[in-house]
């Protein structure tokens, strides 16, 4: 039987589950490892089991690197891959110990075509994806730095954002400047500012936020 915890499959009936369990495998990365190679991903398709893997575009001639999603616990992937077919220039890598579930990519395909449960849990969380790639493009061309750096600090609090909630507790300053689209010394001194004003405290790569309306004031985004 699959993991009933994991968010795709805990609403599938046994058969559909006992299906699917048939083709599945487990597979661990140890932190800092890079996943996947060559065409893998036209043909297998993952859900994230434990641990954090995040998916990034890299430019290879200025070495800019840009995350797009930060992968937890029941999140799947490559979403984009699995609805067209085609290669996705995206890169992989856990920023911890992880574990995933591997499943050829057809069976998914099968699923989307025949199970109505399947769907009425991949779909809604496809319109998540997109509302946050349509939020990344638009806070990039809209917003300065500090204002994205607020932004994320407050989607950070709030467990109604699926893909933002407790995000960015345990990362470094140069990934945190990664989800931005900024370098580790802006945010480090737009953390130092806040700090200053008494707005943020940080301790062992976590910010608490100590006045969460002194942030809002600080911005128009909401």
């Amino acid at each position: 039987m699959l993991p009933d915890k994991v968010v795709p499959f805990y609403n599938l009936d046994n058969h559909a589950q006992n299906e699917i369990s048939r083709y599945t495998k487990r597979l661990s990365f140890k932190k800092g490892e890079t996943l996947f190679s060559g065409d893998e991903l036209l043909h297998y398709f993952y859900i994230v089991l434990s641990g954090r893997i995040k998916s990034y575009q890299l430019n290879f001639n200025n070495g800019k690197e840009q995350t797009v999603f930060i992968l937890r616990e029941g999140d799947m992937f490559d979403t984009i891959v699995l609805l067209d077919g085609q290669a996705h220039d995206v890169m992989y890598e856990a920023l911890e110990d992880s574990e995933v579930m591997q499943l050829p990519i057809e069976e998914v395909r099968e699923l989307l075509r025949t199970n109505e449960s399947f769907n009425r849990m991949f779909f809604p969380y496809l319109a998540q994806q997109m509302r946050h790639m349509e939020e990344l493009a638009t806070d990039l061309s809209l917003y300065s730095t500090s204002e994205r750096l607020i932004k994320l600090l407050l989607q950070n609090l709030d467990p109604n954002n699926r893909l933002k909630y407790k995000l960015i507790q345990g990362l470094s300053n140069s990934e945190i400047a990664k989800l931005i689209g900024t370098v580790r010394h802006v945010v480090e001194r737009h953390l130092k500012a806040l700090k200053a004003e008494g707005m943020i405290e940080t301790k062992n790569k976590n910010v608490q936020i100590l006045d969460a309306n002194k942030l809002l004031d600080k911005i128009n985004l909401f």
